[in-house]
C-alpha cells in the first residue's frame, strides 16, 4: 500500500467552479480504481482558486492476480450429439485463443455452458496511473471552459504545472505541453517560487509554510475567524458583529489561498437605504460582509476578505471603501428616484417587458394573475379577497424600477419597500414580497395566506401556459424553471395547509390564455401530471416506500393536502398485520373484478352464509368509515375497514365468485367491487408491499 498524491496547478478557477470540481474528482477516482480492482483508503481533496489536489492515504501497490471467467455457448449448442464440437464452440475458443479441447463444461442456473478459464497477471499500479490521472484530467467538466495556446483541450482555467508522486516517485504524465513533476507552488505573491514534496504531509506542511492553506474545511474557519478579527479591530467593543452569510462564507473560502480581514467604512447617510439593497450591494457584488450592531441593524461598517497579508491596514481599507461607496452612491440615487412614482403608476407599463414571446407581456400576466388569485382567494379566504386582488396588481411592478434593474435579486422586497412608501397596508406589501417565495429548494415560504395566494397563481400562471405553447421541460433542458416552479407551488400549499383543486387551479389559469393560444384539454391533464410527478418524487426523496406514495396519488391527486392526509393514514397503519392480510386480500379483489364497475348488491341473491357475512360486515363498516372519510379523518377510517378482515377471509374461504349462475356471479362481483370503491376512498392498497417483517 503506498500514498498517491495528485495536483492540478492553474490559473484562478472561479469560486463556484471549486467544490463542484473536487467532487467530481474524487467520484471519478474512485470508480476508476475500483474498476481496476484496487484498494484504497478514503480519498481526500483539496483545492484553493490555484489547485485542485487528490490525496489517498494507502493504495494498493498492485492488481491482485485473478482468475477471469469467460461464457460461451451452450452445451446443446457447442458440442453435438456425437460429442464433436460445433461451429458455435470452436469460434468461441478461437476467439479466446485456445483448442476446443480447454473449454470447460460448467453447470448454471439456466444450464449446462461451455466456458473459459484465464488466468490474469495483476498490473503494478504505477503502470496504471499516467492513464487513469489523464482520463481523470480530461473528464472533469466546468460550468464554462476555455482553451489556451493552440491546444485542442478544455479546462476551466489553463493548466500550468502537475504534481503527481506515487509511493514518492512521479507518475509520468504529459497533456498538453505540461510534464508532471514532484514540485508545486505556494502563493502566488507572499511566496511564488517552486518546491519539492515528497508526500501528502510534506506537501500539506509545505503550502502552509508558503502562505497556502489548502484545506478547504481549514481556511473556511480561517476565513470566519479573520472577518471577526478585522470587525473586533475596526469597531472596538461595542458588541459589533459581522453578517456571516454562509454563501458568502463559502464563496469567499475559494476565492482566497490566505485570508487577511481587513474594516472598511461608508457614509452613514447610505443606512438610509433598505437593509436588504446595503447587503446585497455589499455581498453579491463585492463580496463583503455587512456588520451589524446588538440591536441586528447595520452599522456604517463592511469586511473585506484580502488574498494577502496587509500592512498598511489603512490603505487598503480606503480602496475597498472607495469601490464600496461608488456602488452605494449609485444605490441611493436609484432608490430616491424610484420614490418619486408610486409603484402602481408603473403597472401600465409593465407591458414593454415581454413574459415569453408567444404568451405576450409582463402587463398581461399580471392581469391573469390577479383574476387567477381572485378566484382563489373567493374560494378559500374571501375575507382576503380584497387585499389579494390589490397585491396580484403590484406583484411585478417592482421590475419596472432602478433598483431592481441594477439588482435583480431584490425583486419582491423592493416592491414591499417601496408599497410601505406608498402607504399600502403592510399585509399587501409583504404578500409583493413573499409571492415569489421560495425561492429555492427548502427555502422560506410565504408566512401569509395573502403571499401564497398570489405565488400560487403567479405559478400555476406560468406552468399552464408553458405546456400550452409546448415549452415543457426534457432532459436537462428546462428553461422556464418549470420543475422548481412545480416544486415551489407544492410547498406552498403543503407549508400553508392550502386545500384547493389542483385541476380547478390550472383550468382557470388555461382560461386566462383563451385569446392568446390555441389549446386542448390534454394541457390540463399533462400540468397535472408534471406536479404529480414532483410530488411523488419529493415525497419518495424522505424516505417513505414508492408503492405507498402511488397506491394514495393512482386514487386522487387532485388535492395535495388531502393526498398528503391519506399518505399519511397509510404509513401509520401499513405496519399492522391485519392490514398486511386486508391488503393481500384487496389485491385478489382487484384482479377478479377487473373491469367491474357496479356496486348495487341483491341481498336475496346473498346465498352463501359467508359472502351474507361480508355483506353485513361492509355495510357496518361503511356507515362507520364514510362520515371519517369526508372529514379526512383516513387513520380511522382505515382502522374501521381492517374490521372486514375476517369476512373477507371466511369469503375466500367459502365462496365460489365466478358461479356458473351468471346472476349471482355478478351479485357476487359487484360485492367485491363495493368493497374495494370503499377502500379507493383511501388509497389502491393493492399497491402496497405486504410481505410479513
Amino acid at each position: 500500500m503506498s500514498e498517491l498524491l495528485f495536483e492540478i496547478g492553474t490559473e484562478e478557477i472561479p469560486a463556484g467552479y471549486i467544490q463542484p470540481a473536487l467532487e467530481a474528482l474524487a467520484e471519478g477516482a474512485a470508480k476508476k480504481l475500483s474498476a481496476l480492482e484496487l484498494v484504497f483508503d478514503p480519498i481526500r481533496t483539496y483545492g484553493t482558486p490555484r489547485r485542485l489536489t487528490l490525496a489517498i492515504g494507502n493504495l494498493q501497490s498492485r492488481q491482485a492476480d485473478r482468475r477471469q471467467e469467460y461464457f460461451g455457448p451452450s452445451k446443446s449448442a457447442g458440442i453435438d450429439t456425437t460429442g464433436k464440437f460445433t461451429k458455435a464452440a470452436l469460434g468461441f475458443a478461437r476467439s479466446r485463443g485456445l483448442q476446443p479441447e480447454q473449454l470447460q463444461v460448467v453447470a448454471t442456473a439456466k444450464g449446462e455452458y461451455l466456458m473459459s478459464v484465464e488466468d490474469v497477471k495483476g498490473l503494478e499500479t504505477a503502470l496504471l496511473l499516467p492513464d487513469l490521472l489523464e482520463a481523470l484530467i480530461r473528464e472533469l467538466v466546468f460550468p464554462k471552459s476555455m482553451r489556451w495556446a493552440d491546444y485542442s483541450m478544455v479546462f476551466a482555467r489553463p493548466i500550468q504545472w502537475l504534481l503527481a508522486l506515487y509511493d514518492g516517485a512521479v507518475v509520468p504524465l504529459h497533456l498538453e505541453g505540461t510534464d508532471s513533476g514532484k514540485t508545486t507552488r505556494g502563493h502566488r505573491f507572499m511566496a511564488p517560487a517552486e518546491f519539492e514534496v515528497s508526500g501528502i504531509d510534506s506537501y500539506l506542511d509545505g503550502l502552509t509554510e508558503r502562505f497556502v492553506l489548502v484545506d478547504t474545511a481549514q481556511r473556511r474557519v480561517r476565513v470566519i475567524e479573520e472577518v471577526k478579527r478585522a470587525v473586533h479591530e475596526g469597531a472596538g467593543d461595542f458588541g459589533a458583529q459581522p453578517v456571516l452569510h454562509e454563501g458568502l462564507i463559502d464563496t469567499v473560502t475559494n476565492l482566497v489561498e490566505y485570508p487577511y480581514g481587513i474594516c472598511g467604512r461608508f457614509d452613514p447617510k447610505f443606512l438610509q437605504l433598505p437593509k436588504e439593497t446595503l447587503v446585497t450591494s455589499m455581498r453579491e457584488h463585492q463580496k463583503y460582509f455587512p456588520v451589524a450592531g446588538p440591536d441586528g441593524n447595520l452599522l456604517p461598517l463592511f469586511v473585506a476578505v484580502n488574498n494577502t497579508r496587509i500592512n498598511d491596514q489603512t490603505l487598503a481599507a480606503s480602496g475597498h471603501e472607495r469601490v464600496l461607496r461608488a456602488r452605494l452612491e449609485d444605490g441611493l440615487f436609484f432608490f430616491n428616484e424610484d420614490r418619486k412614482n408610486p409603484l402602481a403608476a408603473l403597472c401600465d407599463n409593465l407591458n414593454g417587458i415581454v413574459f415569453q414571446h408567444k404568451l405576450g407581456t409582463m402587463q398581461a400576466k399580471s392581469e391573469r394573475i390577479t383574476t387567477l388569485a381572485a378566484l382563489l382567494a373567493t374560494r378559500i379566504a374571501p375575507e382576503l379577497k380584497e387585499d389579494v386582488v390589490r397585491a396580484a396588481q403590484l406583484a411585478k411592478a417592482d421590475l419596472l424600477t432602478a433598483m431592481v434593474g441594477e439588482f435583480p435579486s431584490l425583486q419582491g422586497i423592493m416592491g414591499r419597500v417601496y408599497a410601505l412608501h406608498d402607504g399600502e397596508k403592510p399585509d399587501v406589501a409583504q404578500a409583493i414580497e413573499e409571492h415569489y417565495l421560495p425561492l429555492r429548494a427548502g427555502g422560506e415560504l410565504p408566512q401569509s395566506l395573502l403571499g401564497a395566494l398570489v405565488g400560487i397563481a403567479d405559478r400555476m400562471d406560468t406552468l399552464v401556459g408553458c405546456f400550452a405553447i409546448g415549452e415543457k421541460p426534457t432532459g436537462n433542458k428546462d428553461s422556464f424553471g418549470l420543475r422548481r416552479q412545480a416544486i415551489g407551488l407544492l410547498n406552498i400549499i403543503r407549508g400553508l395547509n392550502i386545500s384547493l383543486s389542483l385541476s380547478e387551479t390550472a383550468t382557470a389559469a388555461l382560461d386566462g390564455y383563451a385569446s392568446v393560444v390555441e389549446h386542448g384539454p390534454e394541457v390540463i391533464a399533462e400540468v397535472l401530471t408534471f406536479i404529480r410527478l414532483r410530488f411523488e418524487n419529493e415525497q419518495i426523496a424522505t424516505g417513505l416506500p414508492q408503492e405507498l406514495i402511488e397506491a394514495a396519488t393512482t386514487v386522487g391527486f387532485d388535492n395535495p393536502v388531502d393526498c398528503l392526509a391519506r399518505i399519511d393514514a397509510l404509513d401509520q397503519i401499513r405496519g399492522q398485520e391485519s392490514f398486511r392480510v386486508l391488503a393481500g386480500s384487496f389485491k385478489r379483489i382487484r384482479n377478479i373484478i377487473k373491469d367491474n364497475k357496479e356496486t348495487e348488491v341483491n341481498p336475496d341473491l346473498l346465498t352463501e352464509t359467508a359472502e351474507q357475512q361480508l355483506f353485513s360486515a361492509l355495510a357496518r363498516v361503511r356507515e362507520k368509515a364514510l362520515p371519517l372519510i369526508w372529514d379526512r379523518e383516513y387513520q380511522g377510517a382505515l382502522l374501521e375497514m381492517l374490521e372486514m378482515k375476517g369476512p373477507v377471509d371466511r369469503f375466500f374461504d367459502e365462496v365460489m365468485v365466478m358461479a356458473d349462475d351468471e346472476t349471482i356471479r355478478q351479485n357476487r362481483l359487484n360485492l367485491l367491487t363495493a368493497l374495494g370503491e370503499l377502500v379507493l376512498h383511501v388509497g389502491d392498497i393493492s399497491k402496497m408491499h405486504v410481505e410479513k417483517e
